[in-house]
């Protein structure tokens, strides 16, 4: 339900730099991120989150633009110490909700680069 006037027209190249500049200005200090553009859609992102602390957790989320305001985030992967794990356990699902509220966060401070 994408409006004409509502579409995204940022270059993918571009928008992905800029996820990669602001998205580590919300996680957490010793988080660590890469933003990826999708080789196929240009209005959707890949993320790679590496969780800070001894848990060796790394999230993957499809990060894609509906519009230019809003985004729709899904969880790919989630890995511990290289395996994939069930991400059905609370502490897991505590930070996949935590990394989600941060990827929203990250498209709002964006919302003057995307929106235009």
């Amino acid at each position: 339900m994408m409006s004409s006037n509502d579409e995204l027209n940022v270059p993918q190249g571009d928008l992905a730099e800029a996820w990669q500049q602001t998205l580590p200005e919300r996680l957490n200090d010793s988080d660590k991120a890469e933003v990826m553009a999708d080789a196929v859609d240009p209005r959707k992102l890949h993320v790679h989150i590496k969780a800070a602390g001894r848990q060796m957790m790394e999230f993957d989320f499809a990060v894609q633009y509906v519009d230019s305001r809003e985004i729709d985030i899904q969880l790919t992967d989630v890995e511990r110490d290289g395996q994939t794990v069930d991400e059905r356990s609370d502490v897991i699902q505590e930070l996949i909700v935590d990394y989600r509220r941060h990827l929203h966060e990250t498209a709002q401070a964006l919302h003057h680069y995307t929106h235009s």
